[in-house]
């Protein structure tokens, strides 16, 4: 394997455009800590030129967000023949769609918080389902990672819909605002390997906590009944196994045992780009138990395939 050629696919040019970058770029030196030969590609429109032209034996992929995460971009390499690393077309394009990824996962007994789909120009419809919603309630994109375009509207919020800019298509969901722990899982070659427990400094784990130094407080393990806990793993491996997820992914959930909650975990989303930053979850959870960066990198390599 020390004789492959890895190809580094990072950047591109969605709102994830700075923490792919930063993903890549700590995969890039981990590859060549690990004495494989790696060069890095800044994805763009012209992929296919850019793959014929640095001949790859296979790509790490490290784009977070639109085509990189939604199965577009791994049609592309299946097209190719080229292998590469985390999930495939269809748990990529399921695990993107955050409404799709919850009926899914339904159906393994994971819950997920109540929520309304609404859409542009249907203000009439968007006030009935807002209303059977009900405050605190959250807005989320259906289609886009890190957070972007998440807020939270509180009781004592004045928030007016037929107001709202429509920055990430013609479709949100809005859901109930559960309060508690947040638990995210790393799963690894089918198995959860440990949960960690989310403290935001700010209202909820944003962008802003999630990229900014010192903004979080992370406890690994999380602070939760040993009973939970395996609970917990239970759930992110029927998230990651029944959409098909393969490699590293990260399942987020809140334990809703705050403000008079049932104490029932609920699934946020399904990660199968998790971040691969200094402030990233999966590789703290790892090397809680014992695995490094390079060894959860190097097992992406080993696995790396098409489809």
């Amino acid at each position: 394997m020390k004789n492959k050629h890895v190809a580094v696919l990072m950047g591109g040019w969605n709102s994830e455009r700075e923490v792919s970058l930063r993903s890549g770029e700590a995969v890039f030196e981990a590859l060549i800590k690990l004495g494989y030969k790696a060069t890095k590609i800044d994805f763009s429109r012209k992929i296919f030129e850019q793959l014929q032209e640095i001949k790859p034996d296979l790509v790490f992929n490290a784009l977070h967000g639109q085509y990189g995460e939604d199965g577009r971009v791994q049609g592309v390499f299946d097209i190719l023949q080229i292998p590469y690393t985390h999930s495939g077309i269809i748990a990529s394009a399921i695990c993107m769609d955050k409404v799709l990824t919850r009926k899914i996962s339904a159906t393994v007994g994971v819950k997920s918080p109540h929520y309304e789909i609404l859409k542009k120009g249907e203000d009439a419809k968007n006030k009935e389902k807002i209303f059977s919603v009900g405050k605190p309630f959250v807005i989320k994109p259906i289609n886009e990672g890190s957070s972007v375009g998440v807020e939270v509207i509180l009781p004592s919020n004045q928030f007016d819909f037929a107001k709202y800019e429509w920055k990430y298509g013609d479709e949100i969901i809005v859901e109930k605002y559960l309060a508690g722990q947040e638990i995210q899982v790393a799963v690894m070659d089918n198995k959860a390997l440990g949960a960690i427990e989310i403290r935001p400094h700010g209202l909820f784990y944003d962008y802003k906590c999630k990229y900014t130094a010192g903004m979080t407080d992370y406890v690994m393990p999380a602070e939760i009944r040993p009973e939970k806990y395996a609970e917990v793993l239970d759930l992110a491996e029927r998230c990651h196994k029944i959409v098909g997820c393969r490699g590293v992914s990260r399942i987020d959930f809140i334990l809703n045992n705050k403000d008079g909650g049932d104490d029932q975990f609920y699934l946020l989303e399904t990660n199968t780009h998790p971040g691969f930053t200094a402030t990233s979850l999966v590789p703290k959870i790892a090397k809680y138990v014992g695995i490094s960066f390079e060894e959860i990198v190097e097992f992406l390599v080993k696995t790396a395939r098409c489809e």
